[in-house]
């Protein structure tokens, strides 16, 4: 038999070897781990929405003794307009029960805040700013750090490098010896610490990905520049101005508040996010007049405008819409008023066109007359919110936040067990550099068409890796990468 060739070319390699995966896999969960605790943490208890501002707003849920009437909506609406000077209606939120306040939004510049109205006196009994709300507040936590776009542009970029330590993961879990079940599919835990550890991280890892990587895939839409890319290629496909119904960051939510204003009893105002089937062209014109909170106010419409609502309220009442249910006022002069479902279920989310005048229904627009692409986005919102079905959609969040705390804990126990003194502790590479692979390249140019940011992100690393850390020593060593040959 004739030796092998000591001199032969290496064989090409079309992925990166093992030691290359694991080293992405660990600079990957570094940078993820903080993130995922905060975002499992307030997404945890961002489940439980509908519960806890129901409990917070018991003080308002019996308020009509017995044999009381309720005055009229347009009475609690002029309160409420009358409590926040120069401010628009721009919703009236059906109360849960017959005895509890009217919640009235309106909204000033920027701002939109929540008034509760007495339904038999028509007094003021709380007005709150929509964005210090407690779950509100949470939500832009959750989403941005509230840090605004920057911060949604952060929490991004987290995200889609979970994906790389999510995936590559997977690559490290898949099992060489096919035979064997410890360790894999459950822990060892009659072992060394470090392996019991080890095991509880690879195993529960395991379970987790595929709900973590459904959440993050459906959080996407909300995150302002992934959003902005989604609508945009959107847009490029279709014939129509496109609609949603959830906002992409936080100058999306900002603006959409500013136009409810700024059109007031204008011509061609732009309709809200409603989902409705009947065609107009304010769909397709956006905000005429968006100033910053410091530029000048938008225009107050006269209270009398909202009078229509008396007539409105009595055909809403009957629809039994999905809690909660909004009515809006039209953006513009000869428009509908529109009464629409805010569920988060989004499934529910019907809506309903109705003449101010006659309380005529015009048009009804469900679920189903939205896009397909739509349809799909819409579920995977409200299951990433835990309310796509029910109890047991909260309860696969819980498992999902409190199985990442224990990988990411589980993770940095590992790392400070096996961490040398002096370097950072990342898995050594191969005394000589490995070349850049056909499938890592072929990777890297998928992701970034499929994750704008985290392709940007790569490619910059790579060239401050080469170019920068490993020409100086004492960076070199404390990150454990080969030195740049001569």
């Amino acid at each position: 038999m004739t030796p092998p060739d000591a001199t032969a070319a290496p064989k090409t390699r079309f992925l990166p070897d093992h030691r290359t995966i694991w080293r992405w896999h660990f600079y990957a969960g570094l940078f993820c781990i903080p993130f995922i605790l905060w975002l499992a943490v307030t997404g945890c208890i961002y489940l439980f929405k509908p519960q806890i501002e129901a409990y917070l707003d018991r003080p308002y849920d019996n308020l009509v003794p017995a044999g009381a009437v309720r005055v009229k909506p347009f009475e609690e609406v002029k309160a409420a307009l009358a409590a926040v000077p120069n401010s628009n209606l721009h919703r009236y939120e059906l109360p849960r029960s017959r005895s509890a306040a009217a919640e009235v939004i309106v909204g000033r510049d920027l701002d939109e805040f929540r008034v509760y109205v007495n339904p038999v006196t028509a007094k003021v009994m709380k007005i709150d700013n929509e964005d210090k709300r407690p779950m509100l507040v949470l939500f832009h936590l959750h989403g941005e750090l509230l840090a605004g776009d920057r911060g949604s542009m952060l929490v991004e970029l987290a995200a889609s490098w979970a994906f790389v330590m999510i995936l590559t993961g997977l690559y490290l879990w898949w099992p060489r010896d096919g035979s064997r079940f410890a360790g894999v599919l459950y822990p060892r835990v009659n072992q060394s610490s470090r392996l019991v550890w080890r095991d509880t991280h690879a195993v529960t890892g395991l379970y987790v990905s595929f709900f973590t990587l459904f959440l993050l895939t459906s959080g996407l839409p909300w995150a302002k520049s992934w959003g902005t890319y989604f609508k945009a290629v959107r847009a490029l496909a279709s014939s129509v101005p496109i609609r949603q119904d959830w906002t992409t960051g936080r100058s999306s939510e900002l603006a959409a508040r500013q136009a409810m204003n700024s059109n007031v009893g204008t011509d061609g105002g732009m309709a809200g996010m409603s989902g409705m089937n009947h065609s107009s062209s304010a769909f397709a014109k956006p905000p005429q007049r968006v100033f910053g909170r410091k530029g000048r106010r938008s225009g107050k419409a006269d209270p009398q405008t909202y009078a229509a609502i008396d007539t409105i309220l009595p055909v809403a009442l009957p629809l039994n819409l999905a809690y909660p249910v909004e009515v809006e006022p039209p953006q513009g002069k000869g428009q509908p008023w529109t009464v629409r479902s805010d569920s988060q279920n989004r499934m529910l989310r019907d809506s309903y066109s109705v003449d101010g005048a006659t309380g005529a229904i015009l048009a009804k627009g469900t679920f189903y007359d939205r896009p397909i692409v739509d349809r799909i986005t819409s579920m995977g919102i409200s299951a990433h919110e835990g309310h796509l079905f029910g109890w047991l959609n909260q309860a696969i969040g819980v498992f999902t936040a409190v199985s990442l705390i224990l990988v990411a804990v589980s993770s940095v126990v590992l790392w400070w067990k096996r961490r040398p003194a002096g370097v950072l502790g990342a898995p050594k590479p191969k005394p000589v550099r490995p070349a850049i692979t056909a499938g890592l390249v072929a990777i890297i140019v998928c992701l970034s068409i499929v994750l704008p940011m985290l392709g940007t992100s790569i490619i910059l690393l790579l060239i401050v890796e080469r170019l920068v850390l490993r020409r100086i020593p004492s960076v070199r060593t404390w990150l454990g990468l080969v030195p740049e040959a001569a």
